[in-house]
């Protein structure tokens, strides 16, 4: 492989590793659970990988076994993405 080619292939596979990077873990804390429609409402920090303001909003939960592991009041540590077009918690864990 010459040079130019093998320069290529690292930045394409760096460029690719990135795309599927898992987002940062932000603070936050639950306002509401709605076990009904499998969302959470949360009072968030900056969600840098979505380009949003700290601000307090309604998610969908990508497991739904994360409603039982909150309450309204409880502050976390969460990450967010677009999936399927709507906002989704992907991970979930509380701060004690």
């Amino acid at each position: 492989m010459t040079m130019i080619r093998k320069i290529a292939f690292s930045i394409l596979l760096s460029a690719c590793a990135g795309a599927y990077a898992t987002p940062a873990m932000v603070d936050g804390e639950i306002r509401k659970v709605d076990k009904d429609a499998a969302k959470l409402t949360i009072k968030h920090a900056e969600l840098p990988n979505l380009g949003m303001m700290p601000m307090t909003m309604v998610f969908k939960v990508q497991d739904k076994t994360m409603l039982d592991q909150v309450a309204a009041g409880d502050k976390v540590r969460f990450a967010a993405e677009k999936v399927g077009g709507a906002l989704t918690v992907t991970a979930l864990e509380t701060v004690k």
